[in-house]
């Protein structure tokens, strides 16, 4: 007579164990940095996540390294804070080997100035703040570039990027690098700051305030970011489709704070 008790008490601890399981699976950690990119999922990606069965958490982080650390041993499922090419340096500095796997809307560096209203020929000595990343000061240098203010090397490597790579300098521009939150704080200290879209919007600064936004690039449009090994994962698919959806294409289009924005391709 006991044997049934048993057995069901085993079926009952099995079913339950299989419940959790599958309750843990339904369970989306997603890290941000500052910016705009947690807006953007919370308010247009995640309801339809949460309709598929899925719980959404928010984990907050205050620099790159920590949250793709993060990332690569498990503790979120996912990052949105990154372009491709800061990725790639993250992944070869720490060993790790993230991935992305969608793209998302994403505000484009640009040059700003509490000092100067209006674009103009810089004097000698002129002070411009970048980030100190050697990625995103590539990206700066190429918006200097192309105002013809600054050279560099065409063949300059944006993973490994310095001001080694300037070839020519003729207003002999001052380059301060700095850390990208400080950038915005520090931006009354110098002649011009070249301010990550992110940093820029979270602080209150308007990309219509730019004096000159970056060209478009799908190098620099970020991403959203998984462990390698779980590119093809389900949860993975189901983030790429609430990107892809019709509820978040009307989210970004009914929202004017987007406009000026980088956009993938499957928003155009």
């Amino acid at each position: 007579m006991k044997k049934p008790i048993y057995l069901g008490v085993i079926l009952a601890l099995l079913s339950t164990s299989t419940f959790l399981a599958n309750a843990q699976d339904k369970i989306i950690r997603v890290g941000f940095n500052p910016g705009p990119y947690k807006e953007q999922f919370e308010k247009g990606v995640a309801p339809y996540l949460i309709k598929k069965g899925y719980q959404v958490e928010y984990k907050d982080f205050s620099d790159g390294i920590q949250i793709n650390d993060a990332v690569a041993r498990g503790n979120i499922e996912a990052n949105i804070m990154q372009h491709p090419v800061y990725l790639k340096s993250v992944n070869e500095r720490l060993g790790i080997e993230n991935t992305g796997i969608v793209q998302v809307p994403t505000p484009p560096m640009g040059l700003y100035s509490e000092k100067i209203k209006q674009l103009e020929k810089p004097t000698e000595g002129t002070t411009v703040s970048v980030p100190n990343q050697a990625s995103n000061e590539y990206r700066a240098a190429l918006v200097l570039q192309s105002l013809g203010w600054i050279k560099i090397d065409p063949k300059s490597d944006p993973a490994t990027f310095s001001q080694r790579n300037i070839t020519e300098n003729p207003y002999k521009i001052v380059l301060k690098e700095m850390d990208n939150a400080q950038q915005v704080r520090a931006l009354p200290d110098v002649d011009y700051g070249l301010i990550q879209g992110n940093f820029a919007v979270s602080n209150g600064i308007k990309l219509a305030s730019a004096l000159k936004l970056e060209d478009p690039t799908s190098n620099f449009i970020n991403v959203v970011t998984v462990s390698g090994k779980n590119k093809d994962a389900q949860f993975s698919k189901d983030i790429i489709d609430g990107y892809h959806s019709a509820e978040f294409k009307q989210y970004i289009a009914s929202n004017a704070q987007y406009s000026g924005y980088l956009l993938p391709d499957y928003l155009k």
